[in-house]
């Protein structure tokens, strides 16, 4: 079979066996066994549903731009990612993408088997191939399994590679394809090749979603070539429910924020612009378009009917639809608000700015936020936060680096206050308001140059910083760089109501979920906000002091 690989005259595109040219989007990986896994698909894989029903299957160049970077490979063959997250709308294809990879899997060219004579990756079949298609529930593997029966009705591969299919487990003479939605300890010593997890966004502790997950990895993990991999699909996850849809999500975000080790896990979504708005039809429209891409087959309009039905939640939409992440019920702000006030403008050095600090001693993190005083632009300096795993065992904040992090802040930056909280960094406070005594414009407190003891000033806190800025962010006066961490803290972050007025916190006292940077922004808009008072001429109550 020859592989469908793109062509040095248009790399962008390939050819399929009914001999259309497919376009490719750019940014593709420069070794893979996706091409073979193409060529093989439209000749042996029909279309399952649809119009085009019984003939061959048409990936679109969205999918086939995720079946590339899913069977990328290192240049010595080895798989660049050993488990994936491939999270979409309801409805843009998910199933149809799992089943024709389960039977990639199953039967056709899905391992390193060398290179060709253009040192390109061959793709070969798997020698004993046990594929698992795997649900808390019977109903989510029959939506995969029957569409795996309709890609092989009607087609070649039952008879060349003398496939026996059966309801929910079909043999051929090497291996076997099987749904899975037994119990986790049935399932243990099971060594699969491939697992599929679908809808992961409902595998939780209470039905043993968790425990499943768990034993399937642990399976994939005793392949002998290290090759075995599983491929998780779901719709946008619900924040705090804790599902393993959501553990995959803060394991990426971990991944890509290097607070862990760990890595090889790709993570596909899509999702509507954060700005979107589901009571405009013309944002809700561009928005739907957004999330659905390339899927033609999708009736937006109708999509659009079922978002304004009085009987849908405006949060299901967003979920289902748009497939953006909805903050918790108690969520101080929501990840659309906040992902809109995002600016491609940056704090260049000797901008005037103000520092808010908040630290911890083990625990919780350590953050050093900065905010531009001409726009209140404001941006994650740095965060230390205790590593994830083995890493964490009686990691303490590395103090001579915050310190040093301090220090660059000052010479890089024209610096004209900084707040930080004094709790267990009494001695640093102490220290940073006499060095910096010439530097420093705005005195935080009465009491120190830098020092500003949330204890001493919750009510401070609540309405200057935690509503004022929260007001920012909703009127969209607050802007930001887009920082990760910054971002995570933010979205972390727990309506907190008491009798000043509504502050925030962690979820939970023991929450490995920080807020600690969403805490130093907040310090330092207040610093800011002090700073302009006092330049205007209008000082709030209590001394201010100019060095």
């Amino acid at each position: 079979m020859t592989t469908a690989a793109p062509s040095a005259a248009d790399p962008g595109a390939y050819r399929d066996a009914t001999g259309a040219v497919v376009t490719i989007p750019k940014g593709l990986p420069p070794h893979t066994l996706g091409w073979d896994v193409l060529a093989w698909s439209t000749v042996y894989l029909r279309q399952p549903d649809g119009p085009g029903a019984g003939g061959p299957l048409r990936f679109t160049p969205e999918q086939v731009k995720f079946l590339l970077w899913w069977y990328a490979v290192d240049p010595v063959g080895r798989f660049v990612y050993r488990r994936g997250v491939l999270r979409r709308s309801k409805g843009w294809g998910k199933d149809p993408v799992a089943a024709a990879l389960a039977l990639v899997e199953f039967v056709g060219p899905c391992r390193y088997g060398g290179t060709n004579a253009n040192g390109e990756p061959v793709a070969i079949a798997h020698p004993s191939p046990w594929v698992q298609v795997a649900a808390v529930s019977e109903s989510q593997t029959t939506n995969t399994l029957s569409l795996v029966h309709g890609m092989i009705e009607s087609s070649p591969i039952l008879d060349d590679y003398a496939l026996d299919p059966g309801k929910t487990l079909i043999y051929s003479p090497a291996g076997r394809l099987q749904a899975v939605t037994s119990s986790p300890r049935s399932m243990e010593g099971n060594r699969p090749s491939a697992a599929i997890l679908n809808e992961v966004q409902h595998w939780l502790v209470a039905n043993a979603g968790h425990a499943m997950a768990d034993v399937i990895r642990r399976n994939l993990g005793k392949s002998r070539d290290g090759s075995a991999r599983s491929l998780e699909l779901c719709n946008a996850h619900v924040p705090g429910e804790n599902s393993v849809g959501e553990l995959s999500y803060e394991a990426w975000r971990a991944m890509c924020e290097g607070r862990t080790r760990g890595g090889g896990l790709l993570y596909d979504s899509r999702e509507a612009p954060p700005e979107t708005e589901l009571s405009d039809p013309d944002s809700l429209a561009a928005g739907l378009a957004a999330a659905y891409g390339d899927s033609s087959w999708v009736d937006l309009d109708r999509i659009a009917a079922e978002v304004y039905d009085p009987g849908t939640a405006p949060s299901v939409s967003r979920r289902y639809y748009l497939n953006h992440i909805i903050a918790a019920e108690d969520a101080w702000t929501t990840a659309h608000e906040w992902d809109s006030r995002e600016v491609a403008d940056r704090i260049e050095p000797g901008d005037t700015i103000v520092i808010g600090f908040d630290g911890s001693r083990s625990d919780d993190a350590t953050a050093l936020v900065i905010c531009r005083v001409a726009d209140g632009l404001v941006d994650l300096a740095a965060c230390w936060e205790k590593p994830d795993g083995p890493q964490g065992d009686e990691w303490e904040v590395p103090r001579d680096q915050v310190n040093d992090a301090v220090e660059h802040l000052m010479s890089t930056y024209d610096v004209t206050a900084m707040y930080a909280d004094v709790a267990y960094w009494e001695s640093y406070v102490d220290t940073w308001s006499v060095r910096y005594a010439d530097t420093l414009r705005h005195k935080a407190s009465s009491r120190s140059l830098v020092g500003w003891d949330m204890r001493s000033h919750a009510k401070e806190f609540v309405t200057r910083g935690a509503e004022n800025t929260l007001a920012a962010i909703v009127d969209g006066t607050l802007t930001h760089t887009g920082n990760p961490v910054l971002r995570r803290h933010v979205l972390n972050a727990r309506r907190r109501p008491n009798r000043w007025g509504v502050s925030f916190g962690k979820e939970t006292r023991n929450s490995a979920r920080k807020v600690d940077a969403a805490a130093a922004m907040c310090l330092a808009r207040i610093a800011r906000q002090d700073v302009l008072t006092s330049d205007t001429g209008h000082a709030r109550s209590g001394e201010v002091w100019t060095f």
